[in-house]
């Protein structure tokens, strides 16, 4: 005939210590000689041997380089749909020049890297000084318009 075995946790219930004796005994990690690799180089270097032994020579020090990595620069984007939007405030702040039916834009005045081909346009442009999506491209050379790269 099999017993059931209490299990310990329920054993202890209402026990203050479950077991460990006085409260200061099983206090902190000071019972199982710190935490992580803490103490395996204390005592005059006596334990140093046998870590060795077990774990090989890559226990100790720092291994390796880890090499810096370049940040790269993230381009500032526009959407041609958000240019036609805000057409109309670059102009009035003196950012966009009008001759005529077209618009010339200068998008690294305007502090863009490069013109995107989302949105549609209605107006005539010139672009100088950036770099263009195809789609971006196509849009504006159908209405018209030029493309300047530098």
């Amino acid at each position: 005939m099999t017993i059931s075995k209490r299990r310990k946790v329920t054993k202890y219930r209402g026990s203050k210590t479950h077991g460990g004796g006085a409260m200061k005994k099983r206090r902190g990690a000071g019972n199982r000689g710190g935490r992580g690799m803490a103490g395996s180089g204390k005592r005059a270097d006596q334990k140093k041997p046998t870590i060795l032994k077990e774990y090989g020579n890559k226990y100790f020090g720092k291994h390796g380089f880890k090499r810096p990595q370049k940040k790269l620069k993230k381009l500032k984007t526009i959407n041609v749909g958000l240019l036609e939007i805000k057409l109309d405030y670059f102009v009035k702040k003196e950012l966009v020049k009008k001759e005529g039916d077209n618009y010339i834009i200068n998008l690294k005045l305007l502090g863009y890297d490069k013109l995107l081909g989302a949105g549609d346009i209605k107006n005539k442009y010139v672009i100088n000084n950036a770099l263009i999506s195809k789609k971006a491209r196509e849009k504006i050379e159908n209405l018209g318009g030029k493309i300047n790269e530098s």
